[in-house]
C-alpha cells in the first residue's frame, strides 16, 4: 500500500467511527510506520509495550522519537513485576519458559488493552518470517478487533528509501549489529541477511506471540 492509501484507510475507520491505535517496537524499521502516522494523524495513540526488559538505548530512542514526531506514546507494562517472574527453582523465565515470559510482558497486557479499541494497526512485514508471509494486510484479533497491517507487502528496499529520503533516524543499537531489536537477555547481534535472526537464538521460536495468539483466523 502507497500513503495514499494507508491515508484513506485510515480515514475510513475514522469515519466509520472506530477507535484505533499503533503498536511499535521503536526499532529503526519501525520508524517508517511511526512517520507515516505522525504526518495522517498524531493523536491515534501508539503504545509500546515496556517489558522492563529493554536496552537502555531503546528506551532512550522511544523517548527521542516520540518527541521529534509529535506521537502520543503510552508505555505499557506487565500487570506481573519480574521479581515474581520466576520458575519453581528461582530462575527468571526468559531462561527456562520463553514463551511463557513473553505471553506476561506482552500477550497478556496487549490483550488488555484490545478491549479499549476496534483497530489495531501494526507494521509487522511479510519478508520478515514465515508467520508473516502467511498474514493478510487486515487479520482479525481477539475482542472482535480488526487488525490492520499497512506495510505488510513493504520490502526493505521500499523501507529503506523511505527512511533516506525523510532521514529518519537509526536505532544506536543497529550500527553495533543489532537488526531486529527486542528484550535485552533475548536479543543477539544478527550474522547474516535475516533480520530476526538474532532474536532468540538457538530456540525453535521467531515470534513473542502478539502475531499468532492475537491472530484469530475466521
Amino acid at each position: 500500500m502507497d500513503i495514499k492509501e494507508i491515508r484513506d484507510k485510515i480515514n475510513e475507520y475514522k469515519s466509520n467511527g472506530k477507535k484505533i491505535f499503533v503498536s511499535s517496537s521503536f526499532q529503526s524499521y519501525s520508524l517508517v510506520l511511526l512517520h507515516i502516522i505522525s504526518r495522517i494523524d498524531s493523536e491515534i495513540p501508539v503504545y509500546f509495550i515496556n517489558t522492563g526488559f529493554h536496552f537502555p538505548e531503546t528506551i532512550v530512542f522511544k523517548n527521542k522519537i516520540s518527541k521529534l514526531f509529535g506521537l502520543k506514546v503510552i508505555d505499557l507494562n506487565p500487570v506481573i513485576t519480574k521479581n515474581y517472574q520466576i520458575d519453581i527453582n528461582g530462575n527468571l523465565l526468559y531462561t527456562s519458559d520463553p514463551d511463557y515470559c513473553c505471553y506476561l510482558n506482552k500477550v497478556y497486557p496487549m490483550e488488555q488493552i484490545l478491549m479499549n479499541y476496534d483497530v489495531w494497526i501494526s507494521g509487522l512485514r511479510a519478508e520478515q518470517n514465515q508467520n508473516r508471509k502467511n498474514l493478510n494486510i487486515e487479520e482479525h484479533s481477539t475482542h472482535n478487533v480488526l487488525r490492520y497491517h499497512p506495510l505488510l507487502f513493504w520490502n526493505s528496499e521500499k523501507i529503506n528509501k523511505y527512511i533516506n529520503e525523510y532521514k529518519l533516524s537509526m536505532h544506536p543499537l543497529e550500527e553495533k549489529g543489532f537488526k531486529s531489536i527486542g528484550c535485552e537477555p533475548c536479543t543477539r547481534k544478527a550474522n547474516n541477511s535475516n533480520e530476526r535472526e538474532g532474536r532468540w537464538f538457538g530456540l525453535k521460536k521467531n515470534e513473542c506471540g502478539l502475531h499468532t495468539e492475537l491472530i484469530v483466523k475466521k
